[in-house]
């Protein structure tokens, strides 16, 4: 199982950037059923926030409803969840929060890795971080 960060969507749907065509191609796979992911309702909170804070509504609009199709399961922020994120922050003090909280998400997964661009996850313990490249070269391109 992989965990899905807001910055793979967003690249997925951004303009021309080296990251947008394997995040691209892991999202068509997720789709398709070939690459089993989940997200967590945070993700889809980033994406909105995200493009109502530059001013593409009408775009995180759009974003949201295709992550929506393309993951249907989405776990729940729960305390449980949150709980975690806070001992997982008291330990990292660099991990910003909504990565703390991304990270207990995919440790309550038991075994999921998390598939973002984002270094800030690598000093979590029991974090294991693959870029949407190192997916596809597992399952071959």
């Amino acid at each position: 199982m992989i965990f899905l960060d807001s910055n793979v969507f967003m690249y997925a749907a951004g303009s021309p950037h080296p990251h947008k065509g394997p995040s691209a191609e892991l999202l068509r796979r997720v789709a398709v059923g070939e690459i089993e992911a989940t997200t967590n309702a945070e993700v889809f909170q980033e994406i909105l926030h995200r493009y109502r804070a530059i001013g593409r509504w009408e775009d995180g609009r759009r974003v949201f409803a295709l992550a929506r199709r393309i993951v249907p399961l989405v776990e729940p922020v729960t305390l449980a969840v949150l709980d975690s994120a806070v001992r997982l922050l008291d330990r990292c003090p660099a991990l910003m929060a909504r990565d703390g909280l991304h990270a207990a998400s995919c440790l309550a997964l038991r075994g999921a890795r998390l598939c973002s661009y984002d270094s800030g996850f690598d000093p979590v313990a029991g974090i294991v971080r693959v870029t949407p490249d190192q997916v596809l070269k597992e399952v071959g391109r």
